[in-house]
């Protein structure tokens, strides 16, 4: 079967399917798919597959159509249908609840090297790995993947994704609605005060803040009680976002100075650097030029003293979206600059090597 012959065929089934004849357009793919030859229709045609199985929860034959999916994507060498191919995998794995895995190969997506699909899928690779997060009850992990798919949704007019993470979000609100039950039946006070946290942070992604603040006040009160510090900070971080999002930037550098005190005294570099991103952006905003630099460099003194930074190039770990690999002395870099540079020995412990020592 050629090229033509291939499209036609797919288009057909598409119609089928399309008009409820869901088994006679699975016969119709079948056949593409044992005498195409064409290695792009190949591919199209696993995709209606895995699509197709997944809406009639067919989970197992899904998996099975992912993984010729990905054989394919390799063959035509081509980073899109790879990216495509390893988030129906990861899906599939996703729906039979093999959640460490889908956490795995949608960080292989978020691994692979810029495209134009990853643009499209990237909210929905977020969204995925959001729901195994929230599968496997790491709940703080679940809300920032949904956050990140949300953006995604927002930026990119993506009303489909925007209703599939409110779906998921509204899942894991009755999570950790029942976690809060839990709690409060055994007295457990820092679970209630993680589940306060985990319902102010619902609020506020989804923009709701009137609710949002008094959440973020029970979190602050039970952590303060408790002498829980690092929750205190991420309390007030929440809060200072949600001062943020009302345009009220006084009361929201109130929240941060709060915030990075008690940062400081726990000794917690990362919360101190995002403490410092959030004020940098606040003083661009309101154009104080001096206020601006001293947080641009406190924050990067927080990432070279958190090594959050490429020894190669000297960017910023986790700046954008790009793979990265340690070396066995536990060093990280982008995986693009230890290729581009062949080196064998670790960049940054040659530096520290040169240090001058002390007895």
């Amino acid at each position: 079967m050629g090229q033509d012959q291939t499209k036609q065929q797919i288009e057909k089934g598409l119609q089928l399917y399309q008009s409820n004849q869901t088994e006679k357009a699975l016969e119709v793919w079948m056949k593409v798919l044992e005498k195409s030859s064409d290695l792009m229709g190949r591919f199209r045609v696993l995709g209606c597959l895995v699509t197709a199985h997944s809406e009639m929860g067919r989970y197992k034959e899904m998996l099975k159509f992912a993984v010729v999916q990905i054989d394919t994507a390799r063959e035509l060498e081509d980073a899109d249908f790879l990216l495509e191919s390893y988030l129906n995998l990861a899906r599939s794995n996703e729906k039979l609840c093999e959640f460490h895995k889908t956490i795995s190969y949608c960080k292989t997506c978020l691994g692979l090297p810029g495209t134009r699909a990853g643009a499209q899928l990237g909210g929905q690779v977020s969204l995925s790995m959001g729901n195994a997060f929230l599968g496997l009850s790491v709940f703080q992990k679940a809300l920032e993947s949904f956050e990140k798919a949300l953006r995604y949704a927002h930026n990119n007019d993506d009303t489909m994704l925007e209703c599939r993470v409110c779906c998921s979000l509204g899942s894991f609100y009755a999570q950790v609605k029942e976690s809060m039950k839990i709690a409060l039946q055994h007295g457990d006070r820092p679970l209630q005060a993680l589940c306060l946290l985990c319902f102010a942070d619902i609020h506020r992604s989804r923009g709701d803040l009137e609710t949002a603040f008094p959440r973020y006040d029970s979190a602050m009160s039970i952590m303060t009680e408790i002498g829980n510090r690092l929750g205190q900070v991420q309390a007030l971080l929440g809060v200072a976002k949600c001062w943020v999002a009302r345009k009220a930037l006084d009361k929201a550098l109130d929240a941060i100075e709060r915030a990075q005190d008690l940062a400081e005294e726990v000794g917690n570099k990362l919360s101190q650097l995002k403490l410092h991103c959030l004020s940098e952006s606040i003083y661009r905003s309101k154009g104080l030029q001096r206020e601006l630099r001293a947080h641009v460099v406190r924050f990067h003194e927080c990432v070279e003293e958190t090594e959050l930074y490429c020894g190669l190039c000297g960017e910023s770990i986790g700046e954008k979206n790009s793979r990265l690999q340690a070396l066995p002395c536990s060093h990280i870099f982008h995986h693009r600059c230890l290729q581009n540079n062949g080196t064998r020995s670790c960049p940054n412990c040659r530096r520290s090597s040169m240090k001058p020592g002390f007895v």
